[in-house]
């Protein structure tokens, strides 16, 4: 490799690197997901069984075990803590970026894989999941090698790949890259390629590496684990809504407008010059980014189960377009289309400020100076930006761009998050319920906080399923009960109920009650 070449990876190792892991211990693990896989690794080590994932003392078949083997390996050398938790997210979200940059420079250019591994990883849901301790992405990263490989025709790759994929998160981890070739194979009518992928001779390595764990838990747990995992975990949410709230079929449309940001502006032009590419020599490559990044689209929108983190898969893909066509426009002096994109930002930058700064003193407190900051970094955004377009420096705008959002992550991570951290994690409540409880009453904690006081506090409790569960509890009148749920739904009881409980203490929406006969 050329200096150069040392150069683009130096950068991105640096920006990716300063996103994905500044400040990444310093929060408490947010409720309901991060707790939940955390707790899940401490469990497992404690109970020294690495097989089978568990939780409030109980066998958890929601996902297979890599993330939770990842975390356990993270605490050995980090200590159960925060960090340790999330390392393995922030590891795969950098080895990523990375893997975008030399697979890009391969099949378009270095500059294209350069400028795709640097749109990702200053994307809002790349980084924001890259700095979450949950499961998605080590899953990116293993469906992003299972493909790019597979593109290279380097098949042994892409069946490992793929097996560690269904070891991350189950059978989504083949069934996306089957769909994904096929369609590729059939709309290139290159059918007759598969002869040639070895799936006999190599794709044995996708069975060897990941069927063993299946197998084992089979043997343990019986039709049990599989009629949890792959019944309810898998089939069952994806034909029925597990959140009936997220099943508008328009649902991923602004998760990815928000998530993409700021490079949402190339989204549309990218694509759509991608699909006019007739006499492009890549042509076929860029057919298969639009197959992968549509059926990412498509197959979670026809799921009935939605969530923001389930179309991540999209982004490499996408990042990957975006580069090949910034790269074009700069290469063949079609600089028009980068200036009306250029225009656009500063438009919408414009926008935000005047939402920002409306909507600052609307906010509680707490959050008013990360908000002004982050007016503050996007108005330098747009003067940057100006100054790029008047110079005719688009890679400058390019650069600006990528500066703005390091410096949105040091705000959001040093100012906006710690703000939010009461309402979205138990961690401060924790000392406020230890300085009432008994340490013998029984203990109800609502669904979405059980996993975090479990982790933060190791107390068995007992899972607060529904308000009718609440209520009949409450109307019983013997026991003596501490809660910990939603003031919304103690606020739903009648007067007559609520006179029933001491109000304890509270943070935000969370609230400690106690019911006793004798009060």
């Amino acid at each position: 490799m050329n200096k150069k070449e040392w150069f683009e990876i130096a950068t991105i190792i640096v920006i990716a690197g300063f996103i994905m892991f500044f400040h990444l211990g310093e929060l408490p693990l947010f409720d309901p997901d991060e707790p939940v896989y955390a707790q899940t690794a401490r469990e497992m080590i404690a109970a020294k069984d690495l097989i089978s994932p568990r939780i409030y003392g109980n066998f958890w078949y929601d996902k297979p075990p890599m993330y939770y083997w990842l975390v356990a390996i993270s605490f050995k050398f980090f200590g159960q803590n925060e960090f340790a938790a999330r390392f393995p997210s922030a590891f795969f979200a950098v080895c990523g970026t990375l893997l975008m940059y030399f697979e890009g420079k391969s099949i378009f250019n270095n500059r294209a894989g350069w400028i795709a591994a640097l749109i990702a990883a200053t994307s809002i849901e790349y980084f924001y999941l890259g700095k979450a301790a949950v499961t998605d992405m080590t899953l990116n990263f293993f469906l992003t090698a299972s493909l790019l490989y597979y593109l290279k025709e380097k098949y042994y790759i892409t069946y490992i790949s793929a097996g560690l994929a269904i070891l991350t998160k189950g059978p989504i981890g083949i069934v996306l890259p089957i769909i994904i070739i096929v369609i590729h194979l059939i709309m290139t009518g290159r059918l007759i390629r598969l002869k040639y992928m070895k799936i006999f001779r190599e794709g044995f390595l996708l069975l060897l590496v990941s069927l063993p764990w299946y197998f084992i838990m089979y043997y343990f747990h019986g039709m049990d684990f599989i009629s949890t995992f792959l019944g309810y975990h898998n089939i069952a949410r994806f034909l029925q809504p597990e959140h009936p709230n997220g099943t508008l079929w328009y649902y991923y449309i602004p998760v990815l407008a928000i998530g993409f940001f700021p490079w949402t502006i190339f989204l549309v032009q990218s694509v759509w010059a991608a699909l006019r590419s007739q006499n492009d020599p890549k042509r076929e490559t860029l057919l298969f980014l639009i197959i992968w990044a549509s059926v990412v689209l498509g197959f979670f929108t026809l799921s009935q189960t939605k969530l923001v983190s389930y179309i991540l898969p999209m982004y490499p893909p996408l990042a990957l377009i975006m580069g090949w066509y910034i790269d074009k426009c700069i290469t063949e002096n079609i600089l028009g289309t980068l200036k009306k994109a250029a225009l656009i930002m500063m438009l919408f930058i414009s926008l935000l400020e005047m939402g920002l700064f409306t909507i600052v003193s609307d906010l509680a407190p707490i959050f008013t100076n990360g908000m002004i900051s982050t007016g503050i970094v996007f108005a330098i955004v747009l003067i940057g930006t100006w100054v790029m377009i008047q110079w005719e420096e688009y890679m400058g705008f390019f650069g600006v761009l990528v500066v703005g959002m390091v410096a949105f992550v040091a705000v959001l991570m040093t100012q906006l998050f710690p703000a939010a951290v009461p309402f979205f994690s138990v961690k401060d409540f924790v000392p406020k319920f230890q300085k009432h409880y008994d340490g013998e009453a029984s203990l109800y904690v609502a669904k979405f906080y059980r996993p975090g006081f479990m982790y933060y506090i190791g107390i068995p409790n007992m899972e607060m399923k529904s308000r009718e569960q609440f209520a009949d509890l409450v109307a019983k009148d013997s026991g003596r009960i501490y809660f910990i749920i939603q003031k919304r739904r103690y606020l739903n009881l009648p007067i007559s109920e609520q006179n029933k409980l001491q109000l304890i203490d509270s943070q935000e929406g969370m609230i400690l009650l106690l019911k006793d006969v004798r009060f």
